[in-house]
């Protein structure tokens, strides 16, 4: 099996107009930590696996994305990195990880920001910068598709990009979005209702299933 494309930096943003209206694929933008690996968590705090070793596909994610692909969904991994920066990951590894994923799983793309705060990069989320050069390179109409994720950054970026939001809710101890579309416990569950959802709602604002950083790791 092909290995996933990995991207580092979202392109710029210009040359946007039209992507909501005449792209017609249809995608879910998956966060990765704690939406299809487990997260490692500490004093309810999530943070990435630091190598293969602690590398753990979480259940019933497999199946999910056997069940979005089957259906036509583009599967694209956006994700956050920002150890990279910060000197306390090397990039081999989160490539390494990332190559692992694309072998077991039916992952059409990773988009990776390896930004920090400070850098003011368009790419590293809640900027939609991952989504958006996803889109343009993909032919995916965005208010057409969806993100999981399980932060708040996850959802805000779905939200400014114009997807539908399912935010996993792990009651971690930082802070959550102001707004998603729906909440959930699982990409199992969030599988579930975006493929009984023929005309997808825009991100923000919508309808949940039980209603919906500070010194942020990622």
């Amino acid at each position: 099996m092909a290995p996933a494309r990995v991207t580092s930096k979202a392109e710029s943003e210009s040359d946007q107009v039209g992507i909501h209206v005449e792209m017609s694929r249809r995608a879910v933008f998956l966060d990765r930590d704690g939406v299809i690996n487990r997260a490692m968590v500490r004093d309810r705090r999530p943070y990435p696996p630091a190598g293969l070793a602690d590398l753990e596909i979480l259940p019933d994610v497999p199946e999910a994305l056997n069940c979005l692909k089957a259906a036509g969904f583009v599967l694209v991994v956006v994700t956050n990195q920002p150890d990279v920066a910060r000197g306390t990951t090397r990039r081999e590894t989160v490539e390494a990880i990332h190559a692992k994923l694309a072998e077991s799983l039916p992952l059409d793309d990773f988009r990776v920001c390896y930004h920090d705060s400070g850098d003011a990069c368009d790419c590293r989320k809640p900027e939609p910068g991952l989504l958006m050069a996803a889109a343009r390179d993909r032919d995916v109409g965005l208010e057409r598709s969806y993100i999981v994720g399980d932060r708040w950054r996850d959802i805000e970026a779905g939200r400014r990009a114009g997807c539908t939001t399912l935010f996993v809710d792990y009651d971690y101890d930082e802070q959550q979005p102001e707004t998603c579309d729906y909440r959930v416990k699982s990409l199992a569950e969030a599988a579930n209702i975006i493929l009984s959802d023929p005309t997808p709602l825009r991100g923000g604002g919508g309808p949940t299933l039980e209603n919906e950083d500070q010194g942020d790791p990622s």
